[in-house]
């Protein structure tokens, strides 16, 4: 059966990488003034909003998620046309995305009963979600049929992503109530640089830094414990830089993380990817960090039999 990979636009895929896979985007909005609201990408580049928020730095742009008719609207055509339909969202810890595509899917389902879709809370966020909806496209471009790419894609593949980053400081994570677990780092330590961990679905505090510079080497550093603690091969992975505001700097890093990707034996360079507007408005216009992903057939013999995934996932 012929499927359609849907993400929400926190997945921070360029419109090339859109086209390319054949993924559908259902963008996030976002607002300046908390009131007149923009979809991202196709109303307000990425770039116009971090001009914005690093020449206006007290002005803290929002975003609102995709409404349930905007998924509702994302699944009918291919559900008329007798496609099925994998959607993806952002970790549900960071956006209410998943509650609204999964809402939106049963309201599909009162007129079309016999339709195929599957909504997952992906755990993941702006580079690894990026790189799980491609691997979920690559999949389906590879014959995988829908049953097989849901088992994989919520088998083993889930439980490995990450994301290790940095910010300019916590100013943004506090002022939208996002710090968490992350708390503790708070006050004398917003002259430091904090060092991030997005897992399963969650962020939580890798340390400190004392310089920016120094919070990239430990970015490698955390990286390269990610395989020793789990005894995995790097080679089996994707890896995808995210930059924010400085581009240039996001090039220098990427130069340092390819040279240590090939000291893993890693022959595919990283992707570069702008985090896009779901996430810096939480993180500030100078998050920088390392998205690693497991590929899709480095997963496929440690997935949930079909029937398994199924009964989770789209009851």
């Amino acid at each position: 059966m012929q499927f359609q990979i849907i993400s929400d636009g926190s997945c921070d895929l360029t419109m090339e990488l859109r086209e390319k896979y054949n993924i559908q985007v259902v963008p996030f909005y976002v607002s300046f003034d908390g009131e007149n609201y923009q979809k991202e990408i196709d109303e307000i580049g990425i770039r116009d909003v971090y001009e914005r928020m690093v020449t206006e730095p007290d002005v803290y742009p929002k975003t609102s998620l995709p409404s349930v008719q905007n998924f509702v609207d994302a699944f009918l055509p291919h559900v008329k046309e007798g496609r099925a339909v994998i959607c993806m969202t952002i970790t549900s810890t960071l956006s209410g995305a998943y509650n609204a595509a999964a809402n939106a899917k049963e309201i599909v389902l009162e007129d079309y009963p016999e339709a195929k879709i599957t909504v997952i809370n992906s755990l993941e966020a702006t580079v690894t979600q990026g790189i799980y909806a491609i691997e979920a496209a690559k999949m389906r471009d590879a014959g995988y049929s829908y049953e097989k790419t849901v088992a994989v894609l919520t088998g083993e593949m889930m439980d490995r992503g990450r994301i290790f980053f940095t910010v300019g400081d916590l100013t943004y994570l506090q002022h939208g109530g996002r710090i968490g677990k992350l708390a503790g780092m708070a006050g004398s330590m917003l002259r430091l640089k904090p060092m991030i961990t997005l897992k399963d679905g969650s962020i939580d505090s890798s340390g400190v830094a004392r310089s920016r510079k120094k919070s990239m080497a430990k970015i490698l550093e955390l990286l390269k414990q990610y395989f020793e603690e789990n005894n995995d091969d790097p080679k089996n992975y994707i890896y995808s830089l995210g930059f924010g505001y400085d581009e240039e700097e996001g090039k220098q890093f990427k130069k340092l993380l390819d040279e240590e990707l090939q000291s893993f034996g890693v022959t595919e360079p990283s992707h570069l990817v702008q985090i896009g507007a779901t996430i810096c408005v939480h993180t500030g216009p100078y998050a920088i960090g390392v998205g690693v992903m497991k590929k899709y057939d480095a997963c496929a013999e440690a997935a949930l039999s079909e029937e398994e995934s199924l009964k989770q996932y789209t009851a």
